[in-house]
C-alpha cells in the first residue's frame, strides 16, 4: 500500500498527461508558454478570484505574496507553529519576525480567539494555514485583520479544492497561496504554486515579482524574483485539473468510510482531526491523534501500512526558529506535535484499503489493552 498512489492517478489520467507535455515538447516555450495563462484562466475562474498568477512552488507563492505586500525587515506577521516549515520561512526570508499563535485542539488550525492578544503597533499580516485540506475560521480572522488594517495570507498548501461558507480556499483573504507539489490533491510532477487574489493591484505587483520584478522586458520596476512555474508543470496540472473534482468527491468517500470505521475505537486513545460544518475538507491528509505514536506506527508497519507525521515539531521549536518562541510557547501544537499521525488517503484507496488501515489500528489499539473493533459497514 502506497501512502499517497500517484501510479494509480497517473495510469488514470495517462493518455491526457502525455498529450499535453507533448504539446509542449512541440511548440518548445518552455518559460511561460501558452499552458501558464491557460491554467491561471481556468483556476480563477474554478475559484472565483479575479486573477491567478502561478509560481515555482508553494512556498515562492508565499514570498512572492507578502514581498507585495511590502513585508520588511522588522515587521511582524502572525501565524500558526504547527504547519510546514515554509509558513514561517517565508516571512524570515524577508527580514520579517513571525509571532506564533496557537492551534485549535480538534482542527489543528490557527485559533482566532488568540490573534488579537498578540497585535502589536509593527504587525502587518496575518498567514492562516488550511492544514490538513481545511480552511480556518477565515471570517472571523479576516475581520479581526480589519479591524487593526491587516493583510491576509491564506497558506492553501493544502487545501485547493476545499470551501469555506459558500466560497473557495483560495479566494478567502487578501492573497491565497497553494502548492502544487506532486502530494498534493492537484499536484504537478515536479514544484509550482500559484497565487489567487481580487485585488487588482496586487496582481500587478505579483505578475511582476515572479519575473524579476519586470513591468516589461528588462524594464525592472521592483526588487523581484525568479519565480515562474514552467510550461511542463503547467501542462501536467491542465491535465490532472479534468478529473480534479471527481478524484475530492473520492478523497471524501475515503474520509468518510474512515470516520465510520474508526467511530468505535476508544476516544480516550483515539480522535479525528474535527471539520466544521461550515466548510469542506479536501483531505490532503487523513489526520488522527493517538497515544502512544511510535508503537502504533510500528504496529502498522509491521502490517505494511505506511503512515506520516504532519508535524512532529513546531515551528517554534525548531533549532532555527526557537528564538522567536513567544515566553508561554504554543501548548496545544507542541502537544498535537507528539499524538498527529496520518493515515494513507488519496482518491485511489479503495474501500478495502480503508478497512484494512482502520482494522490494523483497532488491533493495535487493542494491544495496549484497549477493548478496539472495527465494525464492518
Amino acid at each position: 500500500m502506497d501512502f499517497i498512489d500517484l501510479k494509480s492517478q497517473y495510469l488514470a489520467s495517462r493518455e491526457l498527461i502525455n498529450a499535453r507535455i507533448q504539446a509542449v515538447l512541440d511548440h518548445g516555450q518552455y518559460i511561460m508558454g501558452p499552458e501558464v495563462a491557460e491554467l491561471e484562466a481556468r483556476l480563477a475562474a474554478w475559484t472565483g478570484a479575479r486573477h491567478c498568477i502561478t509560481v515555482s512552488s508553494g512556498t515562492e507563492a508565499l514570498i512572492v505574496a507578502l514581498m507585495a505586500l511590502g513585508i520588511k525587515p522588522g515587521d511582524e506577521v502572525l501565524t500558526t507553529p504547527f504547519s510546514f516549515i515554509a509558513t514561517a520561512e517565508a516571512i524570515v526570508l524577508l527580514g520579517g519576525t513571525p509571532v506564533f499563535v496557537d492551534v485549535e485542539p480538534d482542527t489543528c488550525n490557527l485559533d482566532h480567539r488568540l490573534l488579537e492578544a498578540r497585535i502589536t503597533p509593527r504587525t502587518r499580516a496575518i498567514i492562516p494555514v488550511s492544514l490538513y485540506g481545511q480552511p480556518a475560521d477565515m471570517d472571523e480572522i479576516n475581520a479581526i485583520a480589519a479591524r487593526h488594517g491587516l493583510a491576509v495570507v491564506e497558506d492553501a498548501a493544502q487545501s485547493f479544492g476545499a470551501s469555506y461558507r459558500g466560497r473557495k480556499s483560495c479566494n478567502l483573504s487578501t492573497i491565497g497561496c497553494t502548492s502544487f507539489f506532486p502530494s498534493k490533491p492537484l499536484g504537478c510532477y515536479g514544484d509550482g504554486g500559484a497565487l489567487f487574489t481580487d485585488d487588482d493591484g496586487l496582481a500587478d505587483a505579483l505578475r511582476e515579482l515572479r519575473v524579476h520584478g519586470q513591468s516589461r522586458r528588462y524594464v525592472h520596476t521592483r526588487i523581484g524574483v525568479g519565480g515562474r512555474m514552467d510550461t511542463l508543470q503547467c501542462a501536467v496540472v491542465l491535465a490532472k485539473f479534468e478529473r480534479f473534482e471527481w478524484e475530492i468527491e473520492q478523497r471524501r468517500r475515503a474520509a468518510a468510510c474512515y470516520d465510520d470505521l474508526l467511530a468505535g475505537l476508544p476516544g480516550e486513545r483515539l480522535a479525528k482531526v474535527a471539520c466544521r460544518p461550515d466548510r469542506s475538507s479536501v483531505y490532503a491528509q487523513y489526520t488522527v491523534r493517538v497515544r502512544e505514536r511510535e508503537r502504533l506506527q510500528a504496529a502498522l508497519h509491521a502490517a505494511g501500512i505506511p503512515t506520516a507525521v504532519h508535524y512532529p515539531l513546531p515551528i517554534d521549536s525548531q533549532p532555527a526558529y526557537a528564538h522567536w518562541a513567544g515566553p508561554d510557547g504554543c501548548p496545544v501544537a507542541a502537544r498535537l506535535a507528539q499524538e498527529v499521525l496520518s493515515l494513507p488517503m488519496g482518491p485511489y484507496l479503495d474501500r478495502p484499503s480503508v478497512h484494512r488501515v482502520a482494522e490494523a489500528l483497532a488491533q493495535a489499539l487493542a494491544q495496549a489493552g484497549e477493548p478496539a473493533q472495527v465494525q464492518v459497514a
